[in-house]
């Protein structure tokens, strides 16, 4: 399942990041354990912990002692705020710093997604 240079617990970590953000798990739904990942995925249960608990820290994920894990309100905001700065770090500026090398006007580039965009439709 996991596969890629990113640590384990890091992949495990976007993937339910990836399962909040699509509504798989929506806000106040409870998600499996982190003994439940490391059963599916079949890796360390502490390595799935960790995966886990990167959420916990960020806010997206809280623990009811007992009860399990549950979608923190807001998760899907904060989530979704962190991937477009991050769509912004990882593919906007390379694209920018591309188009300006190659002496692509603003209008162009705009034109150009424009035109992506709607050959897909």
């Amino acid at each position: 399942m996991f596969s890629g240079d990113a640590p384990i617990f890091q992949q495990l970590a976007d993937k339910i990041a990836d399962d909040i953000v699509a509504g798989v798990y929506p806000e106040e739904t409870a998600v499996p354990s982190a003994t439940d990942f490391a059963t599916f995925h079949q890796m360390n249960p502490a390595t799935a912990s960790k995966g886990v608990n990167l959420l916990v820290d960020l806010g997206a994920l809280y623990k009811k002692r007992g009860i399990g894990m549950f979608v923190a309100p807001g998760a899907l905001d904060l989530l979704r705020k962190l991937r477009r700065d991050e769509f912004r770090t990882r593919y906007m500026r390379p694209l920018l710093d591309e188009a300006r090398m190659l002496g692509i006007e603003p209008h162009e580039l705009h034109s150009m997604l424009d035109d992506e965009e709607g050959g897909r439709s």
